[in-house]
């Protein structure tokens, strides 16, 4: 009989839930918790075990889980609230929660998160780092147009130096470590004019899935894909929904970069300002075909064209 796993996450705890069983237990979040986990699990035949991003506390039990061969989703928690509430399951604590995951293991149709390797998880802590920086200099530039004292603004633009600084630094073990994940990947990304060593990174990192699958899954998982919005005689407007945000921040500015320097991305985007779509329509619509084009160079095996 086949076993349906949900797993509610928190810094300290992994309540967990087995369907069709019933069977409930708590282990620590812990390498020591994992390997109960795993022995708990071992008498059952998992079909699938799902839990939710949570932050980055769900990163080293998923990686123990397939590391013992479990197949495991991460999901947004997002559509698993919804489906909750379409259950008619109200109520919110982690043993219920650990159960509407395992009820929606069941019922889900996607296939298992890509296997977390270590030089991916190293390559992400880097980006992550250098994100925070680069909000944390933003957020600097801005208080200073505000600050009056001059203490104050000697402060201030003493810690945007340092901010610029480690950016740069994380820049040089960025340019390296993405090459120790997948150097053909890397390197046909960063040939793209538009694709800079960061954003070639962030898409490794992020959407480890560039290149396996077809252009409407893949616009659909980086949430740049349209979608209808029609009932009846109604015809609503195109929307995007949902995705990953990460990916869609390292292709906002790289997308410009294309345009202006690409004559049939810049066509293409002046064509779609003059039928009247906003500048953000437009920029979007310019990603999902940077994005696919991206997909399929690296699926074949080809040259950026």
């Amino acid at each position: 009989m086949l076993s349906w796993v949900g797993i509610d996450i928190s810094k300290s705890d992994l309540v967990v839930w087995v369907q069709p069983q019933g069977d409930g237990f708590k282990v620590a979040n812990t390498s020591q918790g994992f390997v109960e986990l795993i022995e708990r699990l071992s008498p059952y035949d998992v079909a699938r075990v799902l839990l939710e991003a949570t932050g980055g506390c769900e990163t080293k039990v998923m990686a123990a889980l397939q590391a013992a061969g479990l197949p495991v989703l991460r999901i947004n928690p997002r559509r698993v609230r919804a489906f909750a509430v379409a259950m008619g399951k109200n109520a919110k604590t982690d043993p219920i929660d650990a159960a509407v995951l395992a009820d929606f293991a069941e019922v889900l149709q996607a296939s298992s998160n890509k296997v977390i390797s270590p030089e991916r998880e190293a390559l992400r802590e880097l980006i992550q780092q250098r994100e925070h920086f680069v909000q944390q200099r933003d957020d600097n530039r801005r208080r200073l147009q505000q600050a009056q004292q001059a203490a104050v603004v000697t402060i201030i633009k003493d810690h945007i130096h340092y901010l610029q600084a480690q950016i740069k630094q994380l820049d040089k073990v960025i340019n390296r470590s993405m090459y120790d994940l997948d150097a053909e990947k890397a390197n046909r990304l960063i040939s793209v004019k538009g694709i800079g060593p960061v954003a070639t990174a962030s898409l490794l990192v992020y959407l480890p899935e560039l290149g396996e699958l077809d252009r409407r899954e893949i616009a659909a998982l980086a949430g740049i894909a349209p979608y209808n919005e029609d009932s009846g005689k109604h015809s609503g407007r195109r929307q995007i929904s949902g995705g990953r945000a990460r990916v869609r921040r390292a292709l906002y500015m790289s997308c410009w970069v294309v345009i202006r320097h690409q004559a049939d991305f810049k066509a293409r985007y002046e064509a779609l300002r003059e039928r009247g779509k906003s500048a953000k329509v437009a920029l979007i619509a310019c990603m999902r075909i940077l994005l696919i084009r991206l997909n399929a160079m690296l699926r074949d095996g080809t040259e950026w064209r």
